[in-house]
């Protein structure tokens, strides 16, 4: 006797409201109305030392970004105040929150200082805000990580990114960049010189254009989630707003 396939069956779900139960819509997934605009990054690094191989790593980024097409912005922490010692409207905080709503995608470099990324890097971080009102502002947003290391090659900082990065709800691509003895990559004039490390940023950034591309325009249907559509906005505010914690 042939048993019933899953879509013959009933299936019974009572902890479900099948009001806002939805099943995939291959049509708003893989046919939406594309953008046309330049796809829109912006590079935070993790060191204000005016030799800083993070930013140096960062402008090679933004550089490879720009000639695959796209528009790249790049935030100066310097002056960036610690969390919670400024008020939400100072003029770097302010920067950063409108360059993060601007941005489609992201790439984080970092220093690896002490076996993890920067106190700079995470204060960037902890400065996005996790929601504006009911809305994530890096939520579907695409994600590229990659540190530098005045000794041997490491992935501590760019394992610490990606658990920050799925944190904010972003899709961090598979691929990274790890910059061993980063003193030794870079010229006088802080241009990179050709590598394997170097390559290994072209890959990322290329796959971080090819992800960008692939997901900006689905990115709200791909981030839609049942259980906050339960919610009412004021209820999601409420309880993502870390504001209060």
């Amino acid at each position: 006797m042939r048993k019933a396939t899953v879509s013959e069956s009933r299936i019974d779900l009572p902890n479900i409201d099948t009001a806002l139960f939805q099943q995939p819509d291959a049509q708003r997934l893989m046919a939406p109305e594309r953008a046309t605009h330049a796809p829109r990054f912006l590079l935070l690094y993790g060191s204000l030392r005016e030799r800083s191989f993070s930013r140096l790593a960062a402008e090679e980024a933004a550089r490879i970004l720009s000639a695959l097409g796209g528009e790249t912005r790049m935030f100066n922490p310097s002056g960036l105040p610690l969390v919670d010692d400024a008020p939400h409207d100072h003029p770097k905080v302010r920067e950063l929150h409108e360059l993060v709503q601007w941005a489609e995608s992201m790439v984080w470099s970092s220093p690896e200082r002490h076996g993890a990324m920067t106190g700079l890097m995470k204060t960037q971080i902890d400065w996005i805000p996790l929601s504006v009102g009911a809305m994530r502002p890096t939520q579907g947003k695409t994600l590229a990580v990659m540190q530098v290391s005045g000794g041997s090659q490491s992935f501590n900082a760019v394992n610490q990114m990606r658990v920050l990065g799925r944190w904010m709800r972003m899709l961090t691509v598979p691929n990274q960049s790890s910059v061993a003895k980063a003193y030794q990559e870079f010229d006088e004039a802080g241009r990179m010189k050709p590598s394997a490390y170097y390559d290994r940023i072209v890959d990322v950034m290329e796959e971080l254009m090819k992800f960008t591309l692939l997901t900006r325009d689905v990115a709200p249907y791909l981030v839609d989630r049942y259980s906050e559509r339960k919610e009412s906005a004021e209820a999601l505010s409420r309880r993502v707003n870390q504001a209060a914690i």
